[in-house]
């Protein structure tokens, strides 16, 4: 049994960094509550990530993708169609679920597929020009403001 760890110390001293204790505290308490249904997250490369929820049973009208800002909420619920059948055992879940994932900035869902029994979310990283790390150009004290270059300037030079 894992203990939750206590941020207050951390609250105390740290300014703006509200969201980021409560994201870990929320997701110590989100894991402890039920594992249901499995998934994996994977690091494909630098800026692209994959999960994948098992969800054998649900077809993908029963399935629910929803991408909010910072928030993916994944949610399945079967449809009342059990079409007469008599079950002797029922191992295969039948029970509705949401799974709620916390994305970084600028980390943006890019597709889905469903395929045996997995359903696939892409995510990319995406930082916007305006974010991304800039070389500053030197000045002369006679010509006062420095200029800004990109990368993308640096890159079009050589």
């Amino acid at each position: 049994m894992r203990t939750a760890f206590d941020f207050t110390p951390y609250r105390r001293s740290s300014i703006g960094f509200d969201r980021v204790f409560d994201l870990l505290e929320n997701t110590a308490r989100a894991d402890q509550a039920e594992g249901y249904p499995p998934y994996n997250v994977e690091q494909r490369d630098e800026d692209s990530y994959q999960i994948s929820i098992a969800v054998a049973g649900f077809s993908r009208d029963e399935i629910e993708i929803t991408s909010k800002p910072n928030l993916l909420v994944v949610s399945g619920q079967k449809k009342d169609e059990d079409g007469g059948r008599r079950y002797l055992h029922r191992g295969i879940s039948a029970r509705k679920f949401e799974r709620q994932f916390q994305l970084a900035d600028y980390v943006t869902v890019t597709g889905a597929s469903l395929r045996d029994g997995l359903l696939a979310i892409d995510l990319k990283r995406e930082l916007p020009e305006s974010v991304k790390p800039r070389k500053i150009e030197i000045g002369d004290n006679a010509v006062g403001t420095p200029r800004l270059v990109s990368d993308t300037d640096e890159r079009q030079a050589a």
